[in-house]
């Protein structure tokens, strides 16, 4: 059973502090790329950053997320994924980046649960920093071209709606155990 679990959405859905309350439980998780890179390529004046060079930055992202990916610890219990490959395409393709085929092949060979949870765009908390520098419309279109891509490399959206972070988590929780056969 693969028990990689993604949960992916628009920037400032609340899909950090979901992942950070997970943590706090007994889970492991795997952060976001995205940012990580973002202020790596920040630090050092690199261009690999999404309003440099976004085929620059996608690269960065993968080769990021491929290495979570092998580095994820063997556990009976879900492994949550701060987004994924995947997003990644759902990116380039927002901002009008062809996806390369290097990418289209790892999304395909590393794979992650079939069950992906999207969390939708949350107004109320959504904030510009250092990293998260869309406006709120062009969040929107990130979540829409997440909803896109995921469908088509085989991958089923679950939407968890906006929440306390601890019924989101409750939610969350009851959902997994629906949606992940028992490893009994």
């Amino acid at each position: 059973m693969n028990s990689r679990i993604i949960i992916t959405g628009g920037p400032g859905a609340g899909k950090t502090t979901l992942i950070t309350a997970l943590e706090k439980s007994v889970f492991h998780c795997q952060p976001e790329s995205g940012r990580a890179v973002i202020k790596q390529q920040m630090d050092i004046n690199g261009d690999a950053l999404p309003w440099r060079s976004p085929a620059r930055f996608a690269e960065a992202m993968q080769a990021m997320d491929i290495n979570a990916w092998y580095q994820a610890e063997q556990s009976d219990l879900p492994l949550f994924y701060d987004r994924a490959l995947p997003d990644i395409a759902g990116y380039l393709t927002l901002v009008g980046e062809p996806i390369p085929n290097r990418l289209h092949r790892a999304i395909n060979q590393f794979r992650y649960a079939t069950d992906v949870i999207i969390l939708p765009p949350w107004k109320a908390i959504y904030k510009q920093d250092n990293e998260r520098t869309q406006s709120w419309e062009e969040a929107v279109r990130t979540y829409e071209a997440m909803r896109e891509i995921y469908p088509r490399y085989g991958y089923r959206l679950h939407l968890l709606m906006p929440a306390s972070i601890q019924e989101r988590v409750n939610r969350l929780l009851g959902l997994i155990n629906v949606i992940l056969p028992s490893r009994k």
